[in-house]
């Protein structure tokens, strides 16, 4: 059965259609505004039209950056779009003249199942999946089953308090571990040295035009693969933080993978080689017990779609 994978951010929606395999066979994308809801809802039916056109389609599984609800039928919370107790689901079925099967994941519980069944987890049955974006977002697999918990909103893993009176975090607490393992602290932190130390951010600056609020993740990311020694101080910082949040983690959980993905992961070994190092040094009872691999994620920018598809099939 083909089923339809939709990625759902904060200004675009992709889509695409799946097959059981995991292969994705055809791609579209809309944008859309994340102040009307309403105007992603008639994105999401317009890809299905345009996608059902050609597919036989008995699924679609809508990948969303929220609070789940637990039976899947829409999103409680979303810091970016305006969802608040939003029944996704049932909005986009009333737009849609087929009887398609239609749930609602959370995205990074969509990407991190895609790595689990067709990707970089698919030989293991306990994996622990972060997406190092915006946030730090996440997904748990246990003995093959993805974690959901109670109420749907399990493996926010993001908001885990790591520093007691720790940055302020956009959730409403501080200290908690995306402040410190994500893009935008890779990012603020590197703009912060480029004003106290301008000297040694002079490759960030450069690239970035000569202004320490433009640098970027990307930006940090190319210098330090080019060799800039503070480039590779800022990822390797990420990486520690990264690795050592995940320690805390397999105390809890025991996972046999650690899958690293999002847009910072593409600095591979700059940013995995210190998180190994973080986790192998924080790990408890280290040296008597099978130590996790961490890896980088392999489905890319398609995991949230085809993560998604597969779980509406569930």
């Amino acid at each position: 059965m083909h089923a339809i994978g939709v990625d759902i951010g904060g200004t675009k929606i992709a889509a695409g259609v799946v097959d059981e395999d995991g292969t994705l066979l055809a791609k579209t994308r809309r944008d859309t505004s994340p102040d009307d809801a309403a105007s992603i809802d008639r994105a999401i039916a317009d890809v299905y039209a345009e996608l059902s056109a050609s597919y036989e389609i008995g699924a679609m599984g809508l990948a969303a950056a929220g609070f789940v609800a637990a039976d899947r039928s829409g999103v409680l919370f979303a810091p970016n779009i305006a969802w608040r107790d939003y029944p996704l689901r049932d909005n986009v079925a009333a737009l849609i003249d087929d009887d398609v099967r239609i749930v609602v994941e959370n995205d990074a519980n969509a990407a991190g199942w895609a790595e689990f069944r067709f990707g970089a987890a698919r030989d293991v049955d306990d994996m622990l999946m972060l997406t190092v974006g915006t946030g730090l977002g996440g997904a748990i697999v246990v003995s093959g089953e993805l974690v959901r918990g109670a109420w749907g909103v399990a493996a926010e893993i993001g908001h885990m308090r790591v520093v007691p009176g720790g940055h302020y975090c956009g959730c409403g607490h501080e200290g908690c571990w995306e402040q410190y393992a994500s893009g935008s602290a890779l990012v603020r932190d590197a703009q912060a040295q480029a004003v106290v130390d301008p000297a040694a951010a002079g490759r960030l600056l450069e690239l970035a035009g000569g202004d320490a609020e433009k640098i970027t993740g990307p930006h940090v990311t190319k210098a330090a693969q080019e060799g800039d020694p503070l480039a590779v101080r800022l990822l390797a910082d990420l990486g520690r933080w990264l690795g050592e949040g995940s320690a805390s983690v397999a105390a809890l959980l025991d996972p046999a993978l650690i899958v690293v993905g999002g847009g910072v992961a593409s600095a591979g070994e700059l940013l995995l080689a210190p998180a190994r190092k973080g986790f192998a040094e924080q790990l408890s009872a280290r040296g008597h017990r099978p130590e996790a691999a961490i890896v980088v994620a392999a489905m890319g920018n398609d995991a949230g779609m085809v993560g998604a598809a597969d779980l509406a099939r569930v």
